[in-house]
């Protein structure tokens, strides 16, 4: 019997790991997705070491019945860290992690890291799925946690925006610099007159380590013609977690005009223009000379033709 039951044991434990790499290849390789149907809270978390992290995830998603927890590494790989069924939790082994609640529809399932240390800083995720069928697994949000490091102050950014460069002509690229602030909980946003810009906004994936703090950069592309209007406000807004609020910190500047009072695209035509006038008055110019030194010649050819019969005449006489 207890040869019987430790086999059981065994297999129950194949059968989960097995399981867990299928279910782990399904998440990874398929069409999972970031969905609203998954509701992942906080959305960022900053803990002192040796404390205690707690993330709540829920779903409305009929039938399904398991939630798995992950922890997004430096290289960007998912680490799984354990999981809920139904109502019982399966952490992995080695993982200082611990799994409450419900993994059922509408039910909320938490997952508490314990004992929080620097390496325990990274993105944590969630992720909704039906055990034993290959339907999509749909993730939530994500939870941004950074163990704050000793002798490290929070500090919110430092924003300036920096107008485009006087050697572009079509269009204009506006660069915005958040600096010295601490933690690495920032996001970056672009308005034009107070209208949210999405399409031409390029912002650093990351933000660079500098001694204590970070800096991050953005960059805005316009069409000249947006850039020389005075009456027009770009605004880069930053907005920082600083461990218990997120607020903004945002710095704007004015379009301008320039000092021909045109956009220099439209000078670059016209100079152009110039050019080209210039090369055919040129042009014209030596025409006309070629003309005259034609005449010229000619002129004293018939004037020599002229003195020649007059001194035949005068010889004859």
């Amino acid at each position: 019997m207890i040869l019987y039951s430790a086999v059981q044991q065994i297999s129950k434990h194949i059968m989960i790991f097995l399981f867990l790499s299928i279910t782990l290849n399904i998440v990874l390789v398929s069409g999972s997705s970031l969905s609203d149907k998954v509701n992942q809270t906080p959305a960022h978390m900053c803990n002192n070491p040796g404390q205690t992290a707690k993330i709540s995830c829920s779903h409305s998603i009929q039938n399904y019945d398991q939630i798995l927890w992950y922890k997004q590494t430096k290289n960007r790989q998912l680490q799984l860290l354990g999981y809920m069924l139904a109502n019982a939790g399966y952490p992995e082994t080695g993982q200082n992690v611990s799994m409450g609640g419900s993994a059922d529809k509408d039910k909320t399932s938490t997952l508490t890291i314990e004992g929080l240390s620097l390496n325990s800083s990274g993105v944590y995720f969630c992720a909704a799925i039906v055990r034993c069928v290959n339907y999509e697994a749909y993730f939530g949000q994500g939870t941004k946690l950074t163990v704050l490091e000793p002798d490290h102050d929070v500090t919110p950014p430092t924003v300036q925006v920096f107008k485009p460069s006087e050697k572009e002509c079509k269009v204009k690229t506006l660069v915005c610099v958040a600096s010295g602030f601490y933690p690495d909980h920032v996001s970056v946003s672009w308005e034009v007159d107070g209208v949210t810009e999405t399409d031409s906004v390029a912002t650093d994936n990351t933000a660079l380590r500098e001694g204590k703090h970070y800096s991050l950069s953005s960059r805005l592309t316009v069409q000249s013609k947006t850039w020389f209007k005075p009456s027009r406000t770009f605004t880069c807004r930053v907005s920082f977690f600083n461990g218990t609020d997120t607020i903004d910190v945002e710095d704007s500047i004015t379009g301008e005009t320039d000092s021909g009072g045109m956009p220099n695209d439209t000078k670059m035509k016209i100079m152009q223009n110039a050019k080209l006038t210039y090369s055919v008055l040129i042009a014209k110019s030596f025409i006309y000379g070629v003309f005259i030194m034609f005449l010229v010649w000619k002129l004293k050819g018939l004037s020599g033709k002229q003195s020649s019969r007059e001194r035949s005449c005068g010889l004859n006489n």
